[in-house]
């Protein structure tokens, strides 16, 4: 209740100052048309192509009531973002049922991937204000992405530029929360830099729930009026307490500390015909793991792992359409106190090509990916697109793909007094398909479709029986998982404002519930309803504001409903916001013991000093 007092009050504060200069007006859903996909090889306008994908501007991301990316993608029905408290400490990410080791995450198309487990994906999160939009595609994308993108994959693209500017923001609110960030663009005559130095602070909601996280970033585009050089830097530390993320055990005090970089090169040459973009990267992340936060010697994981790879995406366009072809060759060093010293080498060659016919109405894709692993040899993923523009503004389109997943080094070496790896485990392989329909145009965006698909070897710890304490990692059964996801966004004006109105719901069933749910650690937690709304609206010229509904019900039974709020007051150079989440304080989890915050408020400031 005093969340929605002060929320009230800062409406009636922010009213009294409608002189004040207009905010940013929302982007309306016709300008997505134009938006060019580009995490493939082939490059298409987002209505042009034949896949389920949902885009996720920055204004959306602004009027998003969130506060990390975590909180963002949670509002996109099919992603199932499992939250362990706030801050972004930890999360997995999951698409259609898959597990955290089935997405694939990228940014500006540079795979994300680790190799020792995917619940280090989310930890290469950018901060939310370099963000230019996220590409979600859902699906089966291994033909396109690599091995990892099982059931989806999500691309983070970063903004080109932010002119001349230097933005300072603050934040402060419940459980100690204290964020602060420096924001700089600086455009030169012959470069552009983009500088983002954050850091998150909390003494947290519960029992040793505390944070400290740091985020840097920079990109920089060198030579752009000639050969341009893009470079990308990010470094990302977050330390935290982790009670009951893995055990529930009131003796223990769990602590976790994780570190992500990566840096990048990347250039472009093009022709009429002819584009390639080579590319050189290299990836770190580091694991500290405590099971008693005070003890270090007591139990310890420590876990380095490193990725150095080069490719190359090219396309080529004639008479018969377009070809898009690529190589992709990298090696992973991994050091671990329990996981062993490991690496393997990965070669992984791309090859697409679309037609199309009917006055180019009727658009074929068909591709393969071919990778091999230095430990699991030749392994091959071939897929087809479909679609076909029955309007200007509406497509029907279909897609099949295979998909595999090789095991992770935490399946297959990980140990501890209740947990056991398999050196002999398979490699995950499902067949997919997916038919759909979508809409645009400039006041509604909506998509309906319907996907199955048919795994063999999902990995997963489990026990043979509810006396035997030990979980193993293990290839269960063949599983099949259908389901329907619906996304509609509706712009409209009110006192000649725009106005936006955005729901999506997904459904999903599956029969991994044959098995006993008590002898499995991972598997059995999916989401069978999610439904979300997002009203953002602006009824004065300096005010803006949105609510978020999330209602998730998941094959265990669990169901939970969250509210939350924003709004946003511009004057002039300074925007004053305020962001409450889980308004009405419901009790639930998300993810493994970790109960999820009560109600909480955050209240911020940006000053933008040019």
């Amino acid at each position: 209740m005093k969340i929605i007092v002060s929320l009230f009050t800062f409406i009636l504060m922010a009213t009294c100052q409608l002189n004040a200069q207009d905010t940013q007006p929302i982007i309306k859903t016709d300008s997505l048309k134009e938006v060019i996909i580009t995490s493939t090889r082939i490059d298409l306008p987002f209505r042009e192509n034949s896949r389920t994908i949902n885009i996720i501007t920055a204004a959306d991301i602004k009027s998003s009531a969130a506060v990390t990316i975590s909180d963002v993608l949670q509002q996109i029905a099919g992603v199932d973002i499992r939250r362990r408290g706030t801050g972004g400490s930890q999360a997995d990410l999951f698409i259609r049922g898959g597990g955290f080791d089935q997405t694939l995450l990228l940014i500006d198309g540079i795979k994300m991937d680790d190799a020792q487990t995917g619940h280090h994906t989310l930890n290469a999160a950018l901060p939310l204000e370099v963000i230019q939009r996220i590409e979600v595609i859902k699906g089966p994308a291994a033909r396109v992405f690599g091995q990892n993108a099982f059931t989806g994959a999500i691309n983070i693209v970063t903004k080109s530029s932010l002119d001349n500017s230097v933005s300072a923001n603050l934040e402060t609110g419940s459980f100690g929360q204290l964020n602060g960030s420096v924001t700089v663009g600086n455009e030169l005559e012959n470069s552009t830099h983009i500088l983002h130095v954050g850091k998150m602070t909390s003494d947290g909601y519960r029992n040793n729930s505390d944070y400290d996280n740091s985020n840097y970033f920079l990109k920089s585009v060198f030579n752009k009026n000639a050969q341009a050089i893009e470079m990308i830097a990010t470094f990302s530390e977050r330390k935290f307490g982790a009670e009951n993320f893995y055990t529930t055990n009131p003796t223990f005090s769990e602590y976790e500390e994780t570190q992500n970089s990566l840096i990048a090169f990347t250039t472009k040459f093009q022709s009429e015909k002819f584009k390639i973009q080579p590319r050189i990267y290299w990836k770190r992340n580091q694991d500290l793991f405590l099971l008693k936060r005070f003890e270090p010697a007591f139990f310890r994981n420590f876990h380095l792992s490193n990725k150095i790879g080069a490719e190359a995406n090219a396309s080529y366009t004639s008479k018969l359409g377009v070809t898009g072809f690529g190589i992709d060759l990298s090696k992973t060093y991994l050091k671990s106190n329990n996981l062993g010293n490991r690496n393997r080498f990965m070669t992984t060659l791309f090859l697409e090509h679309r037609f199309q016919f009917i006055d180019n109405r009727l658009d074929i894709t068909p591709g393969v990916a071919v990778t091999y692993f230095s430990d699991f040899k030749f392994n091959g993923f071939p897929g087809l697109d479909v679609g076909f523009d029955i309007t200007n503004n509406l497509k029907a389109y279909g897609n099949i793909g295979f998909t595999y997943r090789i095991p992770t080094y935490t399946d297959l070496y990980y140990t501890d007094p209740r947990t056991n790896g398999n050196e002999n485990l398979e490699p995950e392989e499902a067949f997919a398909q997916e038919i759909g329909i979508k809409y645009h145009s400039s006041r509604i965006r909506a998509s309906l479709s319907v996907f199955n698909r048919d795994a063999k070897n999902l990995i997963d710890f489990v026990r043979p029986n509810t006396v035997e304490e030990i979980f193993t990692a293990t290839n269960i059964a063949e599983v099949n998982t259908k389901g329907l996801e619906v996304d509609v966004a509706y712009n409209f004006e009110m006192n000649n404002f725009n106005q936006t109105l955005a729901f999506g719901y997904a459904y999903l069933e599956d029969d991994i519930l044959e098995q006993n749910e008590e002898l499995s650690r991972y598997a059995l937690n999916t989401l069978k309803h999610h439904y979300t709304t997002r009203l953002s609206t602006q009824l004065f010229k300096n005010v803006s504001q949105s609510i978020v509904y999330k209602y998730a019900e998941r094959t265990t039974g669990q169901t939970y409903n969250v509210w939350d709020a924003s709004i946003m007051l511009q004057l002039k150079q300074v925007e004053l916001s305020v962001t409450a989440s889980n308004i009405f304080d419901a009790d639930y989890i998300e993810s493994g013991f970790t109960p999820m915050p009560p109600s909480n408020i955050l209240f911020g400031m940006r000053y933008k000093f040019l």
